[in-house]
């Protein structure tokens, strides 16, 4: 198995505040005292990117609807093995305990569910022929997927796993979206479910409340070309009063509030087509990216918007391809040369504030 890790490049940052010229590194994002590792770079044995989830000590990166692998690291980024023979891994999601990893099969209409500790298969979930399950959520017991291989046959669906064996449900919504929506969920508030509308411009985002045995109660839909366009990716803050997009218009990560889905903010420092948002598990920083070929690819945002850093990764970051560390001093990036050559993982050390 090829693999190569190689130390990330130090990149000083100019910005004029206040008359004043402020200097910060990448290897020190927070304060001149502050010291952090020097970010990683491994070449991964894939010929893809798509998702990437970060359990204890233990990360993994999976290759598309193209490939047939999960590759697996340990904490700092080093392949430690790998989840073969799978039709098209695409979305990844760990339980809330973090002893099992999901993952979405749309070739196969089905999502597989491994041991995040013995890397052993321990559960298999058909979503019905013509369901190409690409999206995944969890709310307590209950594992919600968005799915769709044909344009206007998108829909969410359901596998509850508080039944045994689990019952698996499709057509929870009567929305039809264009392709598969992005869902998204926050452990600390359950009962909300957000689905965003990609691949189309303008782009949508809808609110869903979980009830009794999971059925999903439509709440509001985000006003026409309000979102902008080109829906990327989604994230909810812990309290599911903020849902976070990135998108291919406008250029920065929007914030919305989840109540009435009003503009909040709109965080400018990311760059051209906004691509990854990633809220960090004590909801203290976000993570944005962008598909960007010569500029910063990565920012570390705080909930105000402040940028507090920024990566340039060398390639283009994978679209929705960011996660956290569970203890939040690192923070994973998938990136990708579309001209060619092999995805790589990046491990970008985060300082204490």
């Amino acid at each position: 198995m090829h693999q190569t890790t190689r130390p990330f490049r130090s990149i000083a940052r100019l910005a004029l505040v206040g008359g004043l010229v402020i200097v910060s590194t990448l290897l020190n994002p927070f304060s001149p005292g502050a010291q952090a590792a020097a970010p990683t770079e491994t070449v991964l044995p894939l010929t893809r990117g798509h998702d990437v989830v970060a359990a204890r000590d233990r990360v993994f990166v999976s290759g598309g609807p193209a490939t047939t692998s999960v590759v697996v690291t340990d904490a700092a980024g080093t392949v430690t093995g790998v989840l073969g023979e799978l039709p098209g891994p695409s979305d990844l999601l760990l339980s809330n305990d973090q002893t099992t990893l999901f993952v979405a099969l749309p070739n196969a209409n089905q999502i597989v569910a491994f041991d995040t500790g013995s890397l052993v298969e321990s559960a298999r979930y058909s979503t019905g022929t013509g369901a190409c399950p690409s999206s995944l959520a969890l709310s307590g017991r209950r594992l919600y997927f968005g799915y769709g291989c044909d344009q206007w046959g998108g829909n969410i669906g359901l596998v509850d796993l508080s039944r045994q064996p689990a019952v698996v449900r499709t057509g929870l919504v009567t929305e039809n979206f264009y392709d598969h929506p992005i869902l998204n969920t926050t452990p600390a508030a359950p009962s909300v479910l957000i689905a965003g509308q990609p691949s189309l411009s303008p782009a949508s985002v809808h609110v869903y409340s979980v009830g009794t045995g999971g059925a999903l109660t439509f709440e509001r839909r985000s006003a026409h070309s309000a979102t902008g366009s080109n829906l990327r990716d989604l994230a909810l803050s812990r309290d599911a009063a903020t849902v976070y997009l990135a998108q291919g218009a406008p250029y920065g990560v929007q914030a919305f509030a989840v109540a009435d889905l009003n503009q909040q903010s709109q965080f400018i420092p990311t760059t051209a087509y906004p691509n990854a948002v990633e809220v960090s598990r004590d909801g203290t920083l976000i993570a944005a990216g962008s598909d960007a070929t010569y500029d910063p690819d990565v920012f570390l945002l705080r909930p105000d918007g402040i940028q507090v850093a920024s990566f340039e990764l060398g390639e283009n970051l994978v679209s929705g391809a960011l996660a956290w560390a569970p203890g939040g001093r690192r923070l994973y990036a998938v990136s990708q040369d579309w001209s060619g050559g092999a995805p790589s993982l990046h491990v970008l050390p985060v300082a204490a504030a």
